[in-house]
This record gives structure tokens, C-alpha cells and sequence, in this order.
């Protein structure tokens, strides 16, 4: 699995971040930023529930 983060809807809220601080983190600008691609399969569920969760719907799986 990978993840693409739309730096146009992302507003740095860092759900993503408290959800799976292994996989995403804030850059300088607070944009959500993917650490690894593609995904660990280990972090795979974790990565689908902070896509699910996203308020902003910045997180898209492809």
C-alpha cells in the first residue's frame, strides 16, 4: 500500500501523526508527510484508519 498526502487539503492537523507517529510526521510548512513507501505491511491497518480518519480527506491510499 502506499499513501499520497494532497498537500491542498491537508491543514496540519496531525491526526494522521498521533494515530501512527512511525509512518507519518508534520514537515516545516505542517504538511503530513509519508516517512516510509510503500507502507509496512505491519502498519497497513493502522495507515487505513488514519486515511479513514483524516478530517480534511488528505490522505488518499493508492
Amino acid at each position: 500500500m502506499r499513501i499520497e498526502v494532497d498537500r491542498d487539503l491537508c491543514e496540519g492537523n496531525a491526526v494522521c501523526v498521533n494515530l501512527v507517529p512511525h509512518l507519518f510526521e508534520l514537515d516545516d510548512d505542517d504538511y503530513s508527510v509519508v516517512k516510509m513507501d510503500p507502507v509496512p505491511i505491519e502498519l497497513e491497518e493502522q495507515a487505513a484508519r488514519a486515511v479513514a480518519e483524516c478530517p480534511r480527506t488528505a490522505l488518499k491510499r493508492s
